[in-house]
């Protein structure tokens, strides 16, 4: 048997970690960002096996591929099957892109629906395996919710409360820099501590006024105060203002901008590799072969 899923990527533009102890259904993230057309597209085979077994290959090579193949697990139970795993991610991982969340979640709804287990088991799965690995936090929620979104409470629902923000744009990424390590900055307490306080303020402050120019106005405020942007980084975010409105992804070294699409492209690319996407409105979706 065999599945196709796809998984939009997703970039926040800021974020308030939430652990709430044991309880992975009701951690996460409180914060806003946005869905993105380039994301992930798992191809998943199951045969029967005296034993599981997992393969994950990531753009057409063999990968450990830690947080799909926790995720896969989770899902599986204690039933033993031969899961084989093809995906093509369409963006750098560990730079602020949500690929880990969208390799993951494309993998559990394609094979959720091999073995007609419940959507939301495929969710819980990846958004347990993100959490657990540290590789993000409200990335699956965003990643299957689609489209602008403002995390308004963390967590898998009904804990989880997600509103959208409406409207389709160009959106214009650049990667400028190193990648981040997500699990560097996500177990590093005192960081957190800043971070949850600025994303604390900029979610109160987007709920109050939800409109996607008040998204970037907020990320540009968050990506200054938590300190974590390189020069290079910052520069490039001064000068795609100029043209439109940017910010750094959150937690890569790359910027998002939205506005005149052509200059901006031309702008960014003197900084780095430049993807040219849109907004993705229908959320991780399984697709039918060609």
């Amino acid at each position: 048997m065999k599945g196709i899923a796809f998984a939009p990527g997703h970039v926040s533009a800021f974020f308030e970690p939430i652990y709430s102890g044991s309880d992975l259904d009701r951690s996460g993230s409180r914060g806003a960002g946005i869905a993105l057309s380039l994301g992930a597209i798992s191809q998943v085979t199951v045969e029967p096996a005296p034993q599981s077994t997992i393969a994950v290959q990531i753009n057409g090579k063999p990968s450990d591929a830690p947080v799909t193949k926790m995720a896969l697990s989770y899902l599986l139970g204690d039933t033993p099957f031969a899961i084989t795993v093809n995906t093509m991610l369409d963006l750098p991982v560990s730079q602020g892109f949500g690929m880990s969340a969208a390799g993951a979640l494309s993998s559990t709804i394609a094979l959720a629906d091999l073995l007609n287990l419940p959507r939301e088991n495929a969710v819980k799965a990846a958004h347990y395996a993100e959490i657990l690995s540290h590789t993000g936090l409200g990335d699956v929620i965003a990643s299957d919710f689609g489209g602008i979104e403002i995390r308004q409470q963390a967590g898998l629902p009904p804990w989880g409360m997600v509103e959208h923000i409406p409207g389709k744009y160009d959106i214009v990424l650049c990667v400028i820099g190193q990648t981040i390590e997500t699990k560097k900055i996500l177990t590093d307490t005192a960081k957190m501590h800043e971070i949850a306080s600025y994303g604390r303020y900029c979610t109160k402050k987007l709920l109050e006024k939800p409109s996607l120019e008040h998204l970037f106005f907020l990320a540009w405020e968050f990506t200054r105060k938590i300190g974590l942007a390189e020069r290079r980084v910052l520069q490039a975010i001064e000068l795609a203002n100029e043209h439109g409105k940017a910010s750094m992804c959150m937690l890569g070294n790359s910027v998002f901008a939205i506005g005149n699409t052509p200059i901006l492209c031309q702008t960014l690319s003197t900084f780095g590799t430049v993807f040219c996407c849109t907004v993705d409105c229908e959320g991780a979706r399984l697709l039918k072969e060609k």
